[in-house]
């Protein structure tokens, strides 16, 4: 399917390259560029059928684009799962548990009781 969707890609882009090129900078399109397409399509039609055409192939391209791109399935069995920021963490509902010092720390000492004499 992936072979299948990049040849379609290509294809798309090489008619692209070549429609645009033909369309004139001005916006005469192809009834400037060439006479006979007044004769058979008309000076408007010409113009309609190439933004047309050039509308369709950038959809095309946007669409295959988009469907070539690889899906990403759910959880994987890596260890991606571990690691990562707090915030996908807190996302996925996991617990971050809190850092350990690497010293231990030191209890306050009680103050000794007096007791009445």
């Amino acid at each position: 399917m992936q072979a299948i969707l990049t040849i379609a890609i290509i294809v798309v882009c090489v008619l692209l390259i070549l429609v645009v090129l033909v369309q004139n900078s001005k916006g005469g399109g192809i009834s400037s560029n060439f006479s006979a397409a007044n004769q058979i399509m008309g000076a408007r039609r010409g113009t309609d059928f190439i933004e047309k055409a050039t509308w369709t192939l950038a959809i095309l391209l946007l669409v295959f684009s988009l469907l070539s791109t690889p899906k990403k399935s759910g959880l994987t069995e890596s260890s991606d799962e571990t690691e990562g920021s707090i915030t996908k963490a807190k996302a996925g509902g996991a617990v971050m548990p809190a850092a350990q010092p690497s010293q231990p720390v030191a209890q306050p000492v009680p103050a000794p009781t007096q007791t009445p004499n």
